[in-house]
């Protein structure tokens, strides 16, 4: 079985990913203290991707939750969920980050780093063959951009040829808890520009957006946003972890929808998006859904996919479709293709992949999802340098980085990085199929295929 690792990290990290366990642990047929109570083989010919079985009969996540202060996972602990978890895969330290990036990657997290990669060792070893890990974190606080960058980076360099997947949740400025995001957001996104493989973004404004749409009420809980997070990350993992011939593993899906290496940014589009049981929408069909999953009102991204020109993408409807309807679900996406030309790619061929799961989300009988990589990414960099430039002119809040041995020269590095990117993208949407990148010298774009995505697409 070809196994994945979670790595939950801070105080936002570790709250969704629980969200996402307890979700897919219903979509597998598990109670919460992890016993099988299921029906259906279907949930249970691949729950060894994501879950061990222990003695007993009972299975429990493969994950392992850190925090630089204990308050988290202490809470997780005395939780309803508290017994899925076993306790020797938590890591905490006592201090935490300060909300300071320098604080997670330099001070902090030099302390914990080695007591979490020896526990994720453990778990690799408990493993027939991993295939990659799975990171769920905050760009904006200190311990999840901080010290989940440093932890990306120790993963890469320890399992070079394991496939790096991250659910990151991206900050509003306007809405922040923190003054210092943009400077902590734009210090990790230059990390994973390099190593992840595929970085899934979560946009804070948006998940609030839909979620006072959804409950007609400003007075948004953490509990709805963990909630609606795990529905994405349920929809994008769960051909990984049910029998599936599209995008069953997560080289197969990096390969599919990354075209190009530094281009590892995509987002999420779900359809239902509604109070749990509303009946108005418990019969949509695979029509109704297709255009949905590109409506910039359901995208868990706060950029209009349609703005840009798709590199590569996924559809993956979910429930029990009338068998008539799911064969035709690629039909409606050439349909829906032909009519959007200009969203696709001319001079990438097939780009696009759909498939069918038979298991929809907890309270929906049919549901939908789209990984969309699309070049109208580079409107969240524009965003983020435009708010990170207003700070770093002023040299705002910079001394607290600085005390920890950084340089002013790494937030200059750090901004370049992602400029250069947006115009990679601008490129990638400006080409036509007559275009040809070339490799020469004088091209400063790295346009070859990612060694760790040699597999052949689909």
């Amino acid at each position: 079985m070809r196994e994945i690792i979670q790595v939950q990290i801070g105080q936002c990290g570790n709250y969704m990913g629980t969200s996402y366990w307890e979700t897919i642990s219903y979509e597998h047929g598990l109670k919460p203290t992890g016993q099988y109570d299921g029906d259906c083989c279907f949930q249970f010919e691949k729950i060894n991707v994501y879950f061990k079985e222990k003695s007993g009969g009972r299975f429990i996540p493969r994950v392992v939750l850190t925090d630089l202060e204990p308050g988290a996972i202490e809470h997780i602990q005395s939780g309803p969920l508290g017994e899925l978890f076993s306790p020797s895969n938590c890591v905490v330290g006592k201090y935490g980050a300060s909300q300071i990036w320098a604080k997670g990657y330099y001070s902090e997290g030099e302390n914990l780093i080695d007591a979490v990669i020896d526990t994720i060792q453990r778990e690799v070893e408990a493993c027939d063959s991993l295939q990659g890990f799975q990171f769920t974190h905050s760009l904006g606080g200190g311990t999840g951009s901080g010290f989940g960058t440093l932890l990306i980076d120790t993963i890469r360099e320890t399992y070079p040829d394991s496939i790096i997947s991250t659910f990151s949740v991206y900050p509003y400025p306007k809405e922040n808890n923190s003054i210092n995001e943009i400077y902590n957001s734009i210090l990790t996104n230059d990390h994973l520009i390099d190593n992840a493989d595929m970085v899934h973004t979560l946009d804070m404004l948006s998940l609030q957006q839909i979620i006072t749409r959804i409950e007609q009420t400003n007075n948004i809980a953490n509990t709805d946003l963990n909630y609606l997070i795990s529905l994405a990350m349920s929809g994008a993992t769960c051909n990984l972890r049910t029998p599936s011939v599209v995008n069953e593993t997560l080289r197969k899906l990096a390969t599919n929808l990354m075209p190009f290496p530094r281009t590892n940014f995509t987002m999420f589009g779900l359809s239902p998006l509604c109070k749990g049981g509303s009946q108005i929408y418990s019969c949509l069909s695979i029509a109704k859904h297709t255009p949905a999953i590109f409506d910039s009102k359901n995208m868990l991204t706060g950029v209009d996919p349609m703005s840009g020109r798709c590199l590569g993408a996924t559809a993956i409807y979910r429930g029990r479709f009338p068998l008539g309807e799911a064969m035709e679900s690629k039909n409606q996406i050439e349909e829906f293709k032909t009519a959007n030309s200009s969203f696709f790619t001319e001079w990438l061929p097939d780009n696009f992949k759909t498939t069918v799961c038979d298991i929809s989300f907890k309270q929906t009988r049919v549901s939908a999802i789209s990984i969309l990589n699309t070049t109208a990414m580079q409107e969240l960099f524009k965003r983020m340098s435009n708010q990170f430039l207003k700070m770093f002119r002023r040299k705002t809040f910079l001394h607290w980085y600085l005390q920890e041995g950084m340089e002013e020269m790494d937030f200059i590095k750090a901004h370049h990085h992602i400029m250069d990117l947006v115009s990679e993208y601008q490129q990638y949407q400006d080409a036509t199929i007559e275009d040809n990148f070339g490799t020469n010298e004088e091209n400063e774009l790295d346009l070859g295929v990612d060694s760790r995505a040699d597999t052949e697409p689909e």
